[in-house]
């Protein structure tokens, strides 16, 4: 039987919300191994001179609990 946590996590790019996903998972897993998989929650973006300065996404990612 295999257990399995989910954490949340948020990630942030000034490029897209594909590439701040990108980025949070890739940084997730330099600490947590065996990730499985990763579900946007929300995204949202923040906002500076009346236009889109950064892309932010919510994560819950899922990973094997050894």
């Amino acid at each position: 039987m295999s257990v399995l946590k989910v954490i949340e996590i948020l990630g942030d790019s000034n490029k897209s919300w594909e590439d701040a996903t990108a980025k949070a998972v890739k940084k997730a897993s330099k600490s947590i191994k065996d990730i499985r998989s990763a579900f946007v929650q929300s995204q949202s973006v923040t906002v500076k001179d009346g236009k889109v300065s950064s892309y932010r996404v919510n994560l819950k990612v899922t990973f094997l609990v050894k």
